[in-house]
């Protein structure tokens, strides 16, 4: 067995922890049944590709795009969301 470390949550610890408190589990047993069902839900499957970085169409986009000042652009979205 590995040993390891895991950052949960707050509210997800305390869950965790009193679905142990009333089954009379370990936390340990209740994280490795949470991942026990996971992987038989998600299963990792021996054919995935490797992930690829998509190629662009240069049609796709707008001229002037490179030029574009998101750091503005950014900084006036978040003002009109606090308005």
């Amino acid at each position: 067995m590995i040993k390891t470390q895991i950052q949960l949550p707050d509210q997800l610890y305390h869950q965790a922890k009193a679905i142990a408190d009333q089954r009379e589990w370990s936390l340990a047993e209740v994280v490795r049944r949470g991942i026990e069902y996971m992987a038989a839900v998600y299963p990792v499957t021996e054919t995935a590709s490797e992930w690829k970085m998509p190629i662009l169409k240069p049609e796709v986009f707008a001229a002037g795009f490179d030029q574009l000042d998101f750091k503005t652009i950014a900084a006036a979205e978040e003002l009109r969301t606090q308005l």
